[in-house]
């Protein structure tokens, strides 16, 4: 009786392990799939493209409209200042919408605003 309790011991460690080699083999198998998959990733040349925010380039009919209401706002902000009224009119006038995006490619909304700010800070001064 004693031997039948060993081996039965011996049996079920036995199945245990051949078990768990043969779940390990699936596991492996699955795992170099993933390996593989991933690889064909990682080959596949892709050009990459960083585009911060995503936000979308503005046309030059929006650049255009955006400058005009910028313009419009600092002219009511400073409608009391008669010189700098006409000095922005004179910008809004002379204000060329293609070499302002051919001086600012691949332009976005927060770009816009930043280099808008820049042109017209030596008139407000």
């Amino acid at each position: 009786m004693f031997n039948f309790i060993n081996n039965f011991f011996r049996s079920a460690e036995q199945q245990a392990v051949e078990s768990s080699t043969s779940s390990d083999d699936g596991n492996q198998k699955k795992e170099q799939e993933q390996k593989k998959e991933e690889k064909k990733y990682l080959e596949q040349e892709e050009a990459d493209e960083v585009r911060i925010g995503g936000r979308p380039e503005l046309t030059e009919d929006e650049v255009y409209a955006m400058t005009v209401d910028y313009v419009n706002k600092l002219k009511s902000e400073r409608s009391d200042d008669e010189k700098v009224c006409k000095k922005l009119d004179k910008f809004l006038e002379n204000f060329n919408v293609k070499k302002f995006m051919r001086n600012n490619p691949h332009m976005t909304y927060p770009d816009f605003y930043m280099v808008i700010y820049n042109e017209t800070a030596s008139i407000l001064n």
